[in-house]
């Protein structure tokens, strides 16, 4: 049998057959499976088409695989926190993950962890990077969805914190998946949410082009390549198909099936945690909490296969197969390095590789003079350090006041979070 030209890559939170499969998107057969635990939702990535890697749900690691050695035992790479969310930039350079209300970001080729991101106020629950591999996209339960300048981050200055290049805070609950259609900086991103409403925007404005409201709570969402249809799915199981092109289309609109290409694909019996469209655009791919991965035909809106698991679907989409995915001599043509878990490796102990050489752009190619107004921020600068000196003392009172400062802040957090929890609980709350 020939190498197929497009697979299904999926996984349930039970693992007890395998980790994650490759199915043959047509035949549905069994292609690889790789063993080892399970994956949380949202974090299983093909990086650089020579590895794949998921995140093991609740714990704090992130399994390897080679992609065509099946039955290797997977490598791990340990993380700071519990992963619940990992996407691998689709230029294979970059790797980032959602730990807490944080996303880390590594450099692929040296293992060199580049960011820390804290601009998110509660856990991470998607991330997604642009075609180009530019910018990537985060949303979380602190319903904001950021976008990202990929160049602005891994900035060589330590002295400037990176801030998001757009912040899409128009979500009422939950951010609970993301999709990033095509053309990398000109992309249009459609958010999921708990609130019942999927939002489409322009990435590089920042503007809502189209809020589309539903009678349930949407838990995934997807375009099709061409971008005339907008796919989600529901938590009651239904998978509603939203037409773009209607000549009849506003801004703010509520879901009603009609016969302009506003329709229910009707099968799954629990919620909808996967969309997935084919290269083509005939077929869906859809996963769900009732242990199922079904095929559909987009046209007939019928499902033409459904493929059971042991347990509910955490992560199924569609990707062209890739090249030496089915050649089992071949080996990747780097291998992965140790990932650090500290910005500074050497400060903290870490090991440091220093085989290997890498350049990146700094965000200016020439040393520019300090103009008056640098050299006035520079000064107020350390005489607002002289002054906090005075206030807060030297040595041991200065430790005891951080601490108790960091305390506050531990307090605080805690407050929001369970102040948030019930004010969820209220809003979902059946009427």
């Amino acid at each position: 049998m020939s190498a197929p030209m497009e697979i299904v890559v999926c996984a349930d939170s039970v693992g007890q057959l395998w980790n994650c499969a490759v199915l043959d998107l047509h035949s549905s057969t069994n292609l690889l499976s790789y063993r080892g635990g399970n994956t949380s939702s949202r974090s299983l990535t093909i990086l650089n088409g020579e590895y794949i890697l998921g995140a093991q749900l609740g714990k704090n690691f992130i399994n390897v695989w080679e992609i065509q050695r099946k039955d290797q035992l997977q490598q791990k790479i340990v993380c700071p926190g519990i992963v619940t969310c990992l996407t691998a930039s689709p230029n294979g350079l970059y790797l980032a993950a959602g730990i807490a209300e944080t996303i880390y970001l590594w450099e692929v080729s040296t293992g060199n962890l580049l960011a820390i991101l804290s601009r998110h106020y509660q856990d991470l629950t998607c991330l997604r990077f642009t075609d180009d591999s530019s910018h990537f996209i985060s949303g979380g339960k602190d319903n904001l969805a950021l976008v990202w300048s990929l160049a602005s981050v891994v900035q060589l200055d330590p002295s400037h914190s990176p801030e998001p290049r757009h912040v899409l805070s128009r979500h009422a609950l939950p951010i609970t998946d993301i999709h990033c259609g095509l053309m990398g900086p000109q992309a249009r991103v459609a958010t999921a949410s708990l609130d019942q409403t999927v939002k489409l925007w322009e990435l590089s404005s920042g503007e809502m082009l189209l809020s589309v409201l539903f009678d349930v709570g949407i838990m995934s969402v997807t375009l099709d390549p061409c971008e005339y249809y907008l796919f989600c799915g529901g938590s009651d199981g239904g998978i509603f198909q939203v037409s773009l092109c209607s000549q009849s289309l506003s801004r703010d609109k509520t879901f009603q099936s009609d016969n302009d290409g506003n329709q229910v694909f009707k099968g799954h019996r629990n919620l909808v945690t996967c969309l997935s469209v084919s290269m083509d655009g005939t077929l869906l791919l859809s996963g769900s909490h009732d242990e199922t991965i079904r095929l559909w035909d987009i046209q007939s809106k019928q499902s033409i296969r459904s493929i059971n698991h042991k347990g509910p679907v955490t992560n199924a989409f569609i990707i062209p197969a890739p090249a030496n995915m089915f050649l089992p001599d071949s080996r990747p043509g780097v291998p992965l390095p140790r990932f650090s878990r500290h910005l500074n490796p050497s400060e903290q102990g870490e090991g440091v590789e220093t085989a290997g050489v890498c350049l990146r752009l700094a965000p200016h190619t020439q040393t520019q003079k300090e103009t008056y107004l640098e050299k006035a921020d520079k000064l107020y600068s350390l005489m607002s350090a002289v002054t906090d000196k005075n206030v807060f003392g030297d040595g041991e009172n200065t430790k005891v006041r951080v601490s108790e400062l960091e305390e506050e802040v531990r307090t605080l957090k805690k407050i929001n979070k369970d102040l948030y929890d019930f004010s969820a609980q209220l809003l979902t709350k059946p009427s």
